[in-house]
């Protein structure tokens, strides 16, 4: 775990998140790439007016000032930590820039989102989680203790879930944390018969680890939805994190197919990470 990127917009939230990326960051030895996003107009940026020029200059002072009083914090001491500003709300530039420095993890605070500016908009975080090509970590609370002991990975153990399945595991085992697999049996998911999970489970495993080694590791739990069965199950089990796979759907389907990563993500008050399919 080499980098990690942290989105900040100087809320609670993302001191949050700042917090629990400097804890992985101390036990790691990563570096911590902290990355603020302006939102500013095209006009500012564009327009040849020099008071509009001044303008974008103000902001961008403004953020660097910003940026220093809130990196001036304890438990940052001994860390490498790179701040970066970039110009434009615009979310894919998150995981462009975790490209460009290869991180391997981006850890965001988030309060969540629901009703109508769910439906609508989204919060941030989602759409992070929608555009990043690596594991994201939302954080939801102060860390104040980050040690994740039991994770649960929650699977649909379909051939698309193989590669999110492995890199969970990479992931866990470097966190120190044990894995909890879990298939949601419920009426809002495709309805399947014991014997038909059965085989399923069976197939996925043969396919990701060519053994049924882990199988031991599988819950099968029955639930309303498949939302409500992860968070259930993660309760009943005193977990400490829950992860999900993201097929990151966007525009129209997203919007009529929904992401039930996105609604563990926004829902969840333990921390959640998320795998892209």
């Amino acid at each position: 775990m080499k980098r990690i990127i942290v989105p900040i917009d100087f809320s609670e939230q993302s001191e949050f998140a700042l917090e629990a990326a400097a804890n992985l960051a101390q036990k790691y030895g990563s570096e911590l790439i902290v990355l603020h996003m302006l939102e500013l107009s095209n006009a500012i940026l564009t327009t040849n007016g020099t008071a509009i020029n001044d303008e974008a200059v103000f902001y961008l002072k403004l953020a660097e000032q910003k940026f220093e009083a809130f990196l001036d914090k304890p438990y940052l001491e001994g860390v490498k930590v790179t701040p970066i500003v970039k110009h434009f709300k615009v979310f894919s530039e998150v995981n462009e820039v975790a490209n460009e420095h290869q991180a391997n993890l981006i850890v965001m605070g988030s309060h969540g989102a629901s009703g109508v500016k769910e439906a609508l908009i989204g919060s941030n975080t989602e759409k992070v989680v929608r555009n990043s090509d690596i594991p994201v970590l939302v954080i939801k609370h102060n860390p104040i203790l980050l040690d994740f002991e039991n994770a649960v990975f929650a699977s649909d153990f379909s051939d698309d879930a193989v590669k999110p399945y492995l890199n969970a595991k990479v992931t866990f085992d470097k966190l120190g944390a044990k894995m909890h697999l879990v298939y949601v049996n419920s009426p809002d998911g495709n309805f399947r018969s014991s014997a038909e999970i059965d085989k399923r489970v069976s197939l996925f495993l043969k396919k990701a680890d060519g053994d049924l080694s882990n199988i031991s590791k599988v819950n099968v739990v029955s639930d309303y939805s498949i939302e409500k069965g992860i968070l259930n199950f993660a309760s009943i089990i005193g977990a400490d994190l829950i992860a999900v796979a993201t097929h990151g759907r966007k525009g129209l389907a997203h919007f009529f197919e929904g992401s039930i990563s996105e609604d563990i993500a926004n829902h969840s008050t333990l921390p959640v990470m998320t795998f892209k399919i």
